[in-house]
């Protein structure tokens, strides 16, 4: 889907202040400890998605809740985890340096807890098939990073274009499984080579992923396996130098956007 749709009536409340730069102290202030207030659920998400208002004082921004006692089970994913893998996503993402994945927490709120992750404006109809010709370098990190992630469900409408430009990654529930069940729109680079400096992001936070502060950090959000199998992928990565091709198996999400 192209973005989510704030409910009528509804405006962005962020101050000049709050960015969504992954590492803006105020943005992760305001997340971490700012009032949580219900907005709406936003439409046609899979499992309970609200648009939230966020203030701490004079702090005040837009955030994306997706408590854990909304999450719908699913047969490939431990029941309860989908939140968790919200926020290892943003973890992993700020390690790299990419792609942009907005600031996201592990939180209690209003229905229990869960991720709460700042609300990035889409500019309208925006998406990853609309974007991917005239943004195609710009989507080189989010499919290495998919890779890594083993990411399940990179829709086109995961993929948004903001006002000022810049392109967002949103969506990472079903991330971080240990067996092979890469599900990604963008297939448009399989087989070229990785770029030499993302091989070396990537070089890096495996290392980190096998003893080093990525992993303390990742293991309070998914287990010890799932977290060496990342590593496992990212040294793949490394050694192919290459995008992969599809699997045998369904490697497109559905639906596509």
């Amino acid at each position: 889907m192209p973005g989510p749709e704030r409910p009528p009536g509804t405006e962005p409340r962020v101050t000049a202040e709050v960015s969504a730069s992954p590492t803006d102290p105020r943005a992760l202030k305001l997340l971490h400890e700012g009032e949580i207030r219900p907005l709406g659920l936003l439409p046609r998400a899979s499992n309970y998605t609200f648009l939230v208002e966020l203030s701490d004082g004079d702090l005040r921004g837009l955030g994306v809740y997706k408590p854990r006692r909304g999450e719908a089970p699913l047969w490939d994913f431990p029941d309860g985890t989908l939140c968790n893998r919200e926020v290892a996503a943003y973890l992993l993402a700020l390690a790299l340096g990419w792609p942009r994945v907005p600031p996201t927490v592990l939180r209690d709120g209003p229905h229990g807890e869960g991720s709460v992750q700042l609300f990035v404006e889409p500019a309208g109809g925006e998406h990853y098939f609309t974007l991917r010709e005239r943004c195609s370098d710009e989507f080189l990190p989010v499919a290495a990073f998919d890779v890594a992630a083993n990411n399940a469900d990179r829709k086109s409408g995961h993929c948004l274009l903001a006002s000022d430009g810049t392109i967002w990654v949103v969506d990472h529930g079903v991330c971080f499984g240990r067996e092979p069940k890469l599900r990604t729109v963008i297939w448009d680079f399989a087989g070229d080579p990785i770029p030499g400096p993302l091989l070396v992001d990537i070089e890096r936070v495996g290392g980190e992923l096998r003893e080093g502060t990525v992993r303390a950090e990742l293991l309070e959000l998914l287990s010890p396996a799932e977290i060496d199998a990342i590593a496992q992928r990212a040294e793949h990565l490394v050694r192919s130098g290459r995008f992969p091709h599809p699997g045998p198996d369904r490697a497109y999400p559905w639906p596509p956007v």
